[in-house]
């Protein structure tokens, strides 16, 4: 988020890298119940994106918020695990669902009460993912952005997220 200028302003940001021990405890805490069918990566997300709006006193995204999330590896342990399970000749596992990211997006629209624009990117250059976000974000008009990474690679968890208002 360094050395961008733009019309946002970062009113909150949490960042877990790594998260705590008992990040999904405090998650299920957080909600007021365990989500489930979740991968670690969306659950992950999800964490990291409940915590940032807490840090902005909100308790649910408001109208017309967009979501951007990116990542560089995505649900990988989910993706390797499906990718066996094929190999095994199961059709079509569970466990291809947890692989997608997309089911963070549908997460936080459930927990959240997020219904809006959002997406998810590979990036190499999160810089560059912010910009083209935040460009988004004006040209929709959103009534603000919420901004996150979340890395899953083996053990090494990461989740960083941003609340971004427009002065």
């Amino acid at each position: 988020m360094d050395g961008l200028e733009s019309p946002w302003r970062v009113a909150a940001c949490s960042v877990a890298d790594p998260p705590p021990l008992h990040w999904r405890e405090e998650l299920a805490g957080l909600l007021g119940a365990r989500p489930r069918r979740l991968g670690t990566w969306a659950e992950l997300g999800l964490y990291g994106a409940r915590t940032c709006l807490d840090a902005a006193g909100l308790s649910v995204l408001p109208p017309k918020a967009m979501v951007c999330v990116s990542s560089l590896s995505g649900s990988e342990s989910a993706t390797h695990a499906t990718a066996a399970q094929c190999r095994d000749g199961l059709p079509l596992p569970f466990g291809f669902l947890q692989s997608q990211s997309s089911q963070l997006l549908a997460a936080l629209g459930q927990w959240l009460q997020w219904e809006g624009e959002g997406g998810c990117l590979a990036h190499r250059d999160p810089a560059q993912a912010w910009r083209l976000a935040q460009r988004e974000a004006m040209q929709a008009q959103a009534g603000g952005l919420l901004l996150g990474q979340v890395e899953e690679s083996g053990t090494q968890l990461a989740t960083r997220w941003w609340w971004l208002v427009r002065d």
